[in-house]
């Protein structure tokens, strides 16, 4: 791994978007007035230039005694085009790095806010029409068999205390065989884990029937600076429009078009306006095909789930049995380059045989604290050091599964070759965390929390900073990798 330093010259980068071009007025607006204002003691010299033709905000970034570090130019039309100059010849790369993530960030947050007042229709060709969720929880019971397993543990430890109580009440002769009882059974769902997905998604994608055909609606708006601009209609209204659309014209004819849709939108008082209907077919079969042929695996079993929340997973005990699971929000929210490295991300983990491992090393820490630690100090169970005891362990547990998540993101980068569009996906997706971890406590926060994966800005300069062809072993570098990371976070 080679790291960068310092940086003086300037370079430009675009920024793709999801928003029509008839809204990026109101997209240069937002990042000047909700983004850029607010944080005075960050930016200065503020100035925002709007023609028929173009769009345009020039900003300067200070750094903590007040310098003026960097210069930034935003233009765009339909695409975003940033040029970042540093002022000054000693610039720290991070520092470069996280002027060009406030663009990321700003435009982001516009988007999410876009999306919200966004309609989305996806459906398959020649299948059932399923209406999106409105929320996928992230510890739903799906989630619970998804990557490394470690949720699902906590279900098991639910279970246990149940199984324990049972066993003490009726079968005081038999207790000691709980522990084995409760691995066994949690292998069981382990090993079907693939079979269990499956089942949980909307749809199944074949080679036969490989693509998603997504339609996005966005209403007259008059600024998307603020939902309240837009007066939406009632959740029940957009069911019904939903489902009336969904019904009268995508299922007889396959598509559709503004003139199409007006007489429907018409009944809820809303408008088709030229512009703000975008249609995109994606074969979701050769995205998967294409990481599976990387790998030299065979396509595994691919399923969708309709909710906008962008998420993919792969699961199950083996590549043999392994089974990918994609939102339509992860299809909706990155290009395509981006979803094939997510994708690489998730066989990573299969490549590794994460679920297992962790599987193992949650049954050998549960074995020990039944079969040893309880023998030895049984008072222990009965006191508050049972309660440091377990979230000490938990929490070297969770450190220790970001060694997998840090092997899973350098096994893409490595078998498809694109480090920096990895770093991208995880930039749009993590956002949100990517901002509160400009906080140093936060960013402890993350290290030592109840979370498999390491933070986001680690991820995201890793992957930038990479040499593929010098990484030998990829989790005894992540293992390096993950500590260097923490211990830098004591140290900011």
């Amino acid at each position: 791994m080679v790291l960068r330093t310092m940086v003086s010259a300037p370079f430009s980068y675009t920024i793709d978007t999801e928003i029509p071009s008839v809204y990026f007025e109101k997209l240069f607006d937002f990042i000047y007035t909700q983004y850029l204002i607010p944080q005075k003691q960050r930016f200065t010299n503020l100035s925002r230039e709007t023609t028929p033709t173009s769009n345009k905000i020039a900003y300067t970034v200070i750094d903590g005694q007040g310098r003026q570090i960097i210069k930034v130019e935003v233009t765009g039309i339909d695409t975003l085009n940033a040029v970042i100059s540093p002022i000054e010849s000693d610039v720290p790369d991070a520092t470069v790095n996280e002027a060009r993530q406030d663009v990321l960030i700003a435009t982001e947050l516009f988007q999410e806010k876009a999306r919200k007042v966004t309609w989305y229709f996806a459906w398959r060709e020649g299948e059932k029409i399923v209406p999106e969720k409105v929320k996928l929880h992230e510890k739903s019971f799906t989630r619970l068999f998804l990557e490394t397993q470690v949720l699902l543990s906590f279900v098991f430890i639910a279970l246990g205390l149940g199984l324990f109580v049972v066993f003490l009440t009726f079968y005081p002769t038999y207790f000691w065989t709980v522990p084995i009882i409760l691995i066994a059974s949690q292998f069981v769902f382990v090993f079907y884990s693939n079979k269990i997905i499956a089942r949980s998604g909307d749809w199944t994608i074949t080679q036969d029937n490989p693509t998603i055909t997504f339609l996005e609606y966005q209403p007259p708006i008059g600024s998307l600076g603020t939902i309240d601009d837009y007066k939406q209609i009632s959740p029940e209204q957009l069911v019904a429009l939903k489902k009336e659309v969904y019904e009268e014209i995508i299922a007889k004819h396959g598509t559709i078009d503004c003139q199409e849709a007006e007489k429907i939108f018409a009944k809820y008082n809303v408008s088709c306006k030229l512009g703000s209907l975008s249609t995109k077919k994606i074969n979701v079969y050769e995205l998967v095909k294409k990481v599976a042929d990387r790998f030299g695996y065979k396509v595994p079993k691919i399923v969708i789930s309709n909710t906008m929340i962008p998420n993919a997973a792969a699961s199950g005990p083996s590549p043999s049995r392994g089974i990918v699971l994609i939102t339509t929000g992860l299809l909706v929210q990155l290009e395509e380059p981006e979803v094939v490295s997510v994708l690489g991300h998730e066989f990573g983990h299969l490549k590794g045989r994460d679920p297992l491992i962790l599987f193992g090393l949650l049954s050998a820490e549960f074995l020990f604290r039944f079969y040893v630690l309880l023998a030895l100090f049984p008072l222990i169970f009965t006191s508050l050091l049972f309660f440091v005891y377990f979230f000490a362990v938990m929490t070297l547990i969770f450190f220790i599964a970001k060694f997998f998540e840090a092997r899973a993101d350098l096994t893409s980068a490595i078998m498809m070759g694109q480090p920096k569009v990895m770093a991208r996906s995880l930039e749009k997706i993590g956002f949100h965390r990517l901002l509160f971890e400009r906080t140093p406590s936060f960013r402890l926060q993350e290290w030592i929390g109840l979370d498999s994966h390491p933070p986001i800005y680690f991820r995201v300069a890793r992957l930038e900073n990479l040499e593929s062809n010098s990484i030998k072993h990829p989790l005894l570098q992540s293992i390096k990798d993950v500590f260097r990371g923490f211990g830098a976070s004591l140290n900011s």
